[in-house]
């Protein structure tokens, strides 16, 4: 029987990003794949700054920024066109070293993920693949799949297993647990076209329409790309609503038919939930197979790719460097809070676009002198877990920083964690752990002012395990983090 470090079911953006993740770390892949080829119409359509350094990290960015543009931000206007609310998106780069949101087609962001992946020797890639069952052992797991045109069955070994099948999940399933539905359900229709040409008069933002008849949204996407998602009615006909008298009446207001064609047209539902479990043994969902949510805030993807790159390196270090399987708990108790708040918010956004802003969303919100309401986007905290939870910057994102020839800090800490310490303390660290002084950077100096801290110890997945605030606490931290650092 063909044995592999890990499983993934699911080749989507969060399946395609954990294993080039696992892949990098130098573990064996198996990938299972239901459909002949990825989905070639768009999907998700938008990323942030977060995600970008995980793309950075796989190293697909040089080859993935022409297929991308930068989000200019979102404006809630009333039925009378009145701006009720605007979330900027400022065009300047975050501290994560990007900018701070992307629109993007979904399917070449597969293409490049899938790109990457046919480097690694010890990747394979299996397609028209259906998982049929799962036998969770102490120290294995054995998967049965069959080949979907041939039926042929076939029986895998894996170290562990990580559904990303999204919201339908056949492992979830497997794992018996269940989905709680956190109460946002709406139907709503997805129309995507193509512009045959440039037409000025369209915003160069996502509007969302906040109008209780009719409430919508309008993104601005690659290229010649546009989308409406526009609120469908309980006593409506989903086949009159997909029928295209139906939706080029809808579109008046913005395009005539001989103006763009149909690339795209369905009818989502859009939910909120989470799964209860996340991991059962050896087995692990990610993504869609573990929460849920709107596509207002554009988090959907964003929320999959965070749970696996949390996820990605704990598997790793328990292989690589025979950690306590206990670190795998703190998958689920770091990343449930994080993706609930992101979830809660992004319903009380599709509320407010429901109720003409008469809902508050979050407390980022304030006004000027002249009463005009912006939005700043959320960055959740990390859940309990890891590192101590009294200490302020634990499970925050730790800040990317560049060398004067324009390389990026991450890639220092890619694989595993890493000390930074400030170039003020001389403290004899040991040869053993990975770490770095501040010297080249005084972006990085001028954080540890702001922070009164002299160093950090940082996770794979760039988020703050522990920050230090005296030169006596640096090798009691390396002491209790040790099976981590080395």
């Amino acid at each position: 029987m063909k044995e592999y470090d890990v499983t993934i079911v699911g080749l989507g953006p969060t399946g395609g990003t954990i294993a080039n993740l696992f892949a990098l770390n130098g573990l064996s892949v198996l990938i299972l794949e239901r459909e002949k080829n990825f989905y070639p119409l768009p999907r998700a359509v938008h990323f942030d700054d977060e995600i970008m350094r995980v793309f950075e990290t796989i190293g697909i960015t040089n080859d993935f920024l022409k297929y991308t543009i930068i989000n200019k931000g979102t404006k809630f206007v009333n039925s009378k066109g009145k701006i009720i609310l605007d979330w900027p998106r400022p065009r300047k780069v975050t501290i994560n070293g990007w900018y701070p949101s992307y629109r993007f087609n979904q399917p070449d962001l597969e293409r490049q993920l899938r790109k990457k992946l046919k480097k690694y020797k010890k990747v394979k890639i299996i397609q028209n693949s259906e998982v049929t069952k799962i036998k969770n052992y102490k120290d294995h797991v054995e998967v049965l799949f069959k080949n979907t045109k041939d039926k042929i069955l076939y029986e895998i070994k894996s170290k562990y297993v990580v559904g990303c099948d999204g919201a339908n999940s056949f492992i979830r399933k497997e794992m018996k647990t269940k989905m709680d539905n956190l109460g946002f359900t709406q139907k709503w229709a997805v129309v995507d076209l193509i512009l045959k040409k440039d037409k000025k008069n369209l915003p160069d933002r996502t509007i969302q329409y906040s109008n209780p008849k009719q409430p919508a949204t309008y993104c601005r996407n690659v290229g010649k790309r546009r989308r409406w998602e526009f609120a469908i009615g309980k006593n409506l006909n989903e086949n009159i609503i997909l029928s295209e008298k139906y939706i080029w009446n809808f579109l008046k207001p913005w395009l005539k038919k001989s103006e763009a064609f149909i690339e795209r047209k369905t009818i989502y539902t859009f939910e909120s939930a989470i799964s209860r479990k996340w991991r059962k043994g050896r087995i692990f969902i990610a993504g869609d197979a573990a929460h849920l949510m709107p596509p207002f805030m554009g988090q959907g993807m964003c929320a999959g790719i965070r749970d696996i790159s949390n996820l990605s390196w704990k598997i790793s270090h328990c292989l690589k460097n025979k950690h306590n399987e206990k670190l795998l708990n703190t998958y689920q108790s770091e990343r449930f809070s994080n993706v609930k708040e992101y979830i809660e918010t992004t319903m009380r956004m599709g509320e407010f676009v429901n109720s003409i802003g008469s809902i508050k969303i979050t407390d980022n919100i304030s006004a000027d002198t002249q009463g005009r309401k912006s939005m700043k986007s959320i960055k959740p905290k990390l859940g309990k877990g890891l590192g101590n939870k009294k200490d302020k910057y634990r499970g925050i994102i730790f800040p990317q920083f560049k060398f004067k020839k324009g390389k990026f800090l991450d890639y220092k800490f890619s694989k595993k964690p890493i000390l930074i310490l400030s170039s003020k303390i001389k403290n004899n660290i040991s040869k053993k752990i990975n770490y770095f002084r501040s010297d080249k950077f005084n972006a990085l100096s001028d954080y540890f002012t702001k922070t009164k801290r002299i160093g950090f110890i940082i996770r794979p997945d760039r988020f703050i395990l522990s920050s230090i605030k005296k030169p006596k606490e640096i090798n009691p931290l390396i002491k209790k983090n040790i099976n981590l650092l080395n």
